[in-house]
């Protein structure tokens, strides 16, 4: 089988497409024929060699596959042969809280991931795709979609009535958009596109700021909140957004920490003291966030947000567009 695998961890032109013997399915294990995989931030950054000195190499990346089980190993009884499933991203937090152990088994880092023809996982590390969704809209849920489940539903709280701030239009911010809205939330989103705001509205948001025209953005939120401050942030900038995402959240609001695309830096904590908010850090989910998840997908018919599709052999400039910053939601690689 063919797959794709970091030899030396020096940037996208290590990719490297090689062949691999197909595995076989043991007890408990089920073969996948990967059929579509997405692309998330955390992979650019393992592809560039700037997320961790301690991968083991070779190494085949990514974390976000779905496909088709091929053949199952003795004792597996979660799925069958001919089912669409998706892997989870960290392969045993079924449940439950984080823990060291659990945060060891995220494919595409710790263990091998899944830009390959044929993955073998074991079959507590699968879940059943909604039945609406093709592979390509499905390989979009394992990372982002549960990043955003999580810390909007499952950590959040989220409320009908609610109002909540995304930061650009990437696959977390699109995904906290779309379950924001099916659970009767308002949705205020930044961009420094006014074409990419544009999207966001049509896709529900009731207000966009352009952050390089209006770079007091954290005024501009309290503006249209009348002062009050938004509800939730999904914050996805790190510390060089997160004072002023201090600034925006209202008294006793919450801030789903989840992302550093702005780099480095520092930031003041006592706004949070002084407003009581809470700062949640959100590393994806469990295997029971992302069929909960999945059940609320299948009942709203809801569907992800894909900005291209590349073939497995246009990988490399899958994860140049990526690094372009160009996409809106998601990019996907289609087997």
């Amino acid at each position: 089988m063919r797959v794709f695998e970091i030899k030396q961890a020096t940037g996208i032109d290590a990719l490297t497409l090689t062949e691999r013997p197909k595995p076989k399915p043991g007890y408990g294990q089920a073969l996948v024929n990967i059929k579509a995989v997405s692309l998330n931030y955390r992979d650019l950054l393992v592809v560039k060699g700037s997320y961790s000195r301690n991968l083991p190499l070779p190494l085949i990346p990514c974390s976000d596959g779905v496909g088709e089980v091929i053949e199952a190993g003795d004792g597996v009884t979660r799925v069958k042969k001919g089912d669409r499933v998706a892997g989870i991203f960290m392969q045993t937090w079924i449940s439950g809280e984080l823990n060291e152990s659990k945060a060891k088994s995220a494919l595409g880092g710790a263990v091998e991931g899944v830009l390959a023809e044929c993955v073998l996982f074991h079959e507590d590390g699968l879940v059943h795709i909604p039945e609406h969704l093709s592979y390509e809209e499905a390989a979009t849920l394992p990372c982002a979609a549960v990043t955003a489940w999580n810390g909007l539903i499952t950590s959040g709280g989220l409320k009908p009535g609610d109002t909540v701030l995304i930061m650009g239009t990437g696959g977390v911010s699109i995904f906290g958009l779309q379950f924001a809205k099916i659970s009767g939330a308002r949705v205020i989103a930044t961009s420094s596109s006014d074409e990419k705001l544009e999207r966001v509205k049509q896709l529900g948001a009731s207000d966009g700021i352009n952050y390089k025209s209006v770079p007091d953005w954290d005024k501009k939120v309290l503006e249209i909140t009348g002062g009050k401050g938004v509800d939730h942030v999904v914050e996805v900038g790190g510390a060089g957004t997160l004072t002023k995402s201090l600034r925006a959240v209202r008294m006793g609001g919450h801030i789903s920490l989840i992302g550093v695309l702005s780099g480095a830096g520092e930031a003041n904590p006592l706004p949070a003291v002084m407003k009581n908010i809470r700062i949640q850090g959100i590393y994806v989910g469990s295997r029971e966030m992302f069929e909960a998840m999945n059940r609320a997908i299948s009942i709203h018919q809801l569907h992800p947000v894909i900005d291209r599709v590349f073939s497995f052999e246009e990988s490399r400039e899958a994860f140049r567009y990526m690094e372009s910053g160009a996409h809106f939601g998601k990019v996907v690689i289609r087997l």
